[in-house]
């Protein structure tokens, strides 16, 4: 397996308060690693860090062979340009709890807006690729509807079709679910589930525990702007090493 990312000692504060504490993560080409734990424990910010929403203060980060967002020049760290950093934000697609769509825009011209405007690609080639997309999240049939006409599922299901029809080496998703009504989260979780079952390589923070047991090739436990806790999801989530990850597999009903 190829190693696609890799994430040494990463530090985040937000004024005086750390957010991350030293984190290290490698994934491989393939993986699909969901990231628990409770609120505050830092991982919408890893996420964030990755992509360059956030900057962060200290460490690396490695995605397909690129050091993301700093170099080091004269033995100092120096934040990257804007344009490199936009060109580096091309390497991974990433989909939020809220949808984000442009409104005024159809679900078809929603995906090939980027197509066009960052990848250069021909009008026809652009929404070629986004009916295909569209198609495989089941909503070819919704390409001329706008976000308004769409339930919330439908809406994150063309968020997630718009990321990946960018063809990103690594899909992030933060929370996809947890802005959506109850009968609308396994529409969403079915796409993943059969993006997984490509290969498709995916971090995702979550907290459907059902979802990361079944799916997840890794668990990551966040605690405090730490890893509390990694590995299997069945050896994790029926034998937690530590009694913090045990606490809160009760508390999120997992059983």
């Amino acid at each position: 397996m190829t190693q696609l990312l890799s994430i040494k000692g990463l530090h985040k504060s937000y004024g005086k308060t750390e957010v991350l504490k030293g984190v290290d993560c490698d994934m491989q080409q393939g993986d699909v690693v969901c990231i628990i734990g409770s609120s505050g424990s830092g991982k919408t910010t890893m996420l964030r860090c990755i992509n360059m929403l956030e900057d962060f203060d200290a460490g690396t980060i490695e995605l397909d062979g690129q050091t993301i967002g700093y170099e080091t020049r004269g033995g100092q760290r120096h934040r990257r340009n804007e344009r490199e950093i936009a060109q580096q934000r091309a390497l991974t697609g990433m989909v939020f709890q809220q949808f984000n769509l442009f409104p005024h825009m159809t679900a078809l011209d929603n995906v090939t807006l980027g197509l066009v405007k960052v990848k250069k690609m021909e009008r026809a080639a652009a929404v070629e690729l986004a009916e295909h997309w569209l198609d495989r999240v089941g909503l070819l049939a919704r390409k001329g509807h706008y976000p308004g006409q769409l339930s919330g599922g439908q809406q994150q299901r063309v968020a997630i079709a718009r990321a990946i029809a960018m063809t990103p080496k690594l899909m992030l998703f933060d929370e996809v679910t947890s802005a959506l009504d109850p009968e609308l989260v396994n529409e969403v979780l079915q796409v993943i589930k059969d993006l997984a079952r490509e290969g498709m390589t995916m971090l995702l923070v979550t907290h459907e525990m059902r979802f990361a047991y079944e799916v997840a090739t890794r668990v990551i436990f966040m605690n405090g702007g730490r890893i509390g806790e990694e590995g299997d999801p069945k050896k994790m989530f029926h034998s937690p090493t530590t009694e913090r990850l045990g606490e809160f597999l009760k508390s999120s009903g997992f059983s």
